[in-house]
């Protein structure tokens, strides 16, 4: 069974940066897509970035375009999000997930097979 574990959150004023890191356990991924999803309180999960497993197709939700970059690194089994100039609006829990056997980009949560336990993110001054 595979494990995600988001690392790289915590607390950034705005303008800020983060990069989140997302390792899978127990099995490698190089294949199935990947993405990552938000959910900020009292909203439902929004869609970020989700890349393919070569990482040649890429696709982003509205929200996030421009500030966030979505890589991998199939060697290590990590998935990364790279955040630039954060605001406030930005605060929210990130989760990672993965499409087993999927080789096709995905955007919505049923599409999605495996979950990390998800990593808070504060945007505040």
């Amino acid at each position: 069974q595979v494990h995600l574990v988001e690392s790289g959150g915590g607390l950034v004023q705005p303008g800020g940066s983060l990069r989140l890191s997302c390792t899978a356990s127990d099995r490698t991924l190089p294949s199935d897509t990947m993405g990552w999803f938000r959910q900020a309180p009292g909203k439902e999960r929004e869609f970020l970035a989700s890349i393919t497993g070569s990482g040649q197709y890429i696709h982003y939700g509205p929200s996030p375009r421009g500030r966030f970059t979505i890589s991998r690194d199939n060697a290590k089994n990590t998935l990364f999000l790279q955040m630039n100039n954060l605001k406030p609006e930005d605060t929210a829990v990130y989760y990672c997930e993965a499409a087993i056997g999927v080789t096709d980009i995905a955007t919505t949560i049923d599409e999605y097979d495996v979950w990390g336990q998800g990593i808070q993110v504060t945007v505040s001054s």
